[in-house]
């Protein structure tokens, strides 16, 4: 598992429109946090605008499986339910924050995803807290450790 440190003065924004990568933000991200994004660019929406909020873990990893969507979440049983299946999908990223405000969490955002684009549309598990980001390449396999 790779670990990088979070520096807000490597944030790119200029390449944000040719991210491919689509997100769907888990019902712990704020709405604030999903509307900041869309206006910098990203194409992220709320699990809401296509689920129930009821909606179990594994139907929003479905859904992002099928729409090839990258879960943010701050919900650790993302990752431990795609790591556990064996599958190179979907991306998730993890978010472990003491402070989730939605202007703390926008700020880690964009100054992380321009920086882990790649491993995202390979498949990834990404953690990332105030200090640094941890990349897990997907899949997951028991007993080995993933390069990058």
């Amino acid at each position: 598992m790779a670990r990088r440190r979070v520096s807000s003065s490597r944030s790119c924004l200029c390449r944000i429109k040719d991210m491919k990568s689509e997100f769907i933000a888990d019902i712990h991200i704020s709405p604030l946090t999903v509307k900041e994004l869309q206006k910098k660019g990203y194409d992220i929406i709320r699990v809401t605008d296509k689920l129930p909020a009821t909606s179990l873990d594994k139907e929003i990893i479905q859904l992002s499986y099928q729409e090839k969507a990258v879960i943010i979440t701050q919900d650790l049983d993302f990752s431990a339910i795609i790591a556990q299946s064996g599958l190179n999908g979907p991306s998730v990223i993890s978010l472990r924050v003491a402070n989730a405000k939605p202007d703390i969490i926008i700020r880690i955002l964009i100054t992380v995803l321009p920086l882990i684009e790649a491993e995202l549309r390979e498949g990834a598990i990404v953690s990332i807290d105030e200090k640094e980001y941890r990349i897990k390449k997907l899949p997951v396999i028991e007993g080995m450790q993933s390069k990058s």
